[in-house]
């Protein structure tokens, strides 16, 4: 009886000791690696990469525990025999458990760029060069090249690609977001064209771009677009050229911020000041709201426009009031 009384305490103390270890293991892994508020940990967990390294890597980057204990409880509690190749961001609030089950499940760290209304591809283009962690696959093509690799139809990728905010994981190609903002604008475009009123005045899709994208460049102000597209609605109905400085500009080669007179006259494809109707492309992005209002452009009575200096414009009916609006706002003469 003693003998198997001491061997049910013996086993019992064992149980005790294994329900504490495990319950203590546990806790310890379910505790954040580091309360305080450091750093985070941009963790670049490559192909054959190992659970034990990332133990490695965690344990230097914060300053805190065992990194051989860790693994070790790891490989009993947790599932480390199956983690996701990616770029995974890990802060001190995390626990052990969070860790494993962020690469495990491939809960990657994500970024996001914004491409800007009214800039052009190749302002995009640098912008995109500038990004963490993004793959420049674009500066070595050609624009046709270019062109199919993004699956664009049009003539030119001026324009097709739309303005927006979007996400991507590490090592992702410039192509990529590039392709998704054409696929967008596909949709976006499709969308304006299927609602436009009977005041648009183009015969295609891709004229409602290139008038949005005069648009976009014309005004920053939201209540003003509708009013833009009105007046070259206008002009378009009755044979008016558009008049557009923006149209101009983006046909002058290395333009230095000052448009002339010369410019002006010098007839390119581009300057509407010297061609009818529209230019042959977009001229920059044009955001969903130039869009709109190039598919239903408000009902109005203006053929003219002129900067008042406070960030909006004068509209005029006549070339007389235009005049007089031009002398006020842009040569001060009362």
């Amino acid at each position: 009886m003693k003998k198997r009384l001491i061997l049910a305490l013996l086993v019992a103390a064992f149980v005790v000791s294994a329900v504490a270890v495990f319950v203590s293991g546990r806790w310890y892994l379910s505790q954040p690696i580091q309360s305080d508020a450091s750093t985070p940990l941009l963790l670049d967990f490559r192909g054959g990469a190992t659970a034990r390294s990332v133990t490695i890597q965690v344990t230097e980057h914060f300053e805190k525990g065992n990194s051989a204990l860790i693994y070790r409880l790891s490989q009993v509690f947790d599932d480390v025999d199956h983690l996701q190749a990616g770029l995974y961001e890990i802060n001190g609030r995390q626990s052990w458990f969070d860790v494993w089950s962020m690469l495990s499940q491939g809960r990657e760290k994500t970024f996001t760029v914004t491409l800007v209304e009214g800039l052009t591809l190749e302002q995009w283009r640098a912008q995109l060069k500038q990004l963490p962690y993004l793959k420049d696959e674009s500066s070595e093509l050609d624009p046709a090249e270019l062109r199919q690799k993004l699956g664009v139809t049009e003539t030119s990728i001026e324009g097709v690609l739309l303005p927006e905010t979007y996400s991507y994981r590490a090592y992702t190609t410039d192509i990529a977001i590039l392709k998704q903002a054409y696929q967008s604008m596909q949709q976006v475009l499709e969308n304006a064209w299927q609602e436009r009123s009977d005041r648009c005045p183009v015969n295609s899709p891709y004229e409602l771009l290139i008038l949005a994208s005069i648009i976009e460049k014309e005004t920053g102000l939201a209540d003003e677009r509708p009013l833009v597209a009105s007046v070259f609605a206008n002009r378009l109905a009755v044979g008016m050229r558009l008049q557009s400085d923006p149209t101009t500009i983006y046909g002058i080669e290395n333009f230095d911020g000052n448009l002339t007179r010369t410019h002006l006259r010098e007839k390119t494809e581009y300057n509407t000041y010297r061609i009818n109707g529209l230019p042959p492309t977009p001229i920059a992005m044009p955001g969903k709201a130039s869009i709109k209002a190039a598919a239903n452009p408000a009902r109005s009575p203006y053929y003219y426009f002129v900067a008042d200096k406070s960030g909006g414009h004068v509209f005029s009916e006549t070339l007389e009031e235009h005049q007089q609006a031009v002398r006020r706002y842009q040569l001060n003469q009362e």
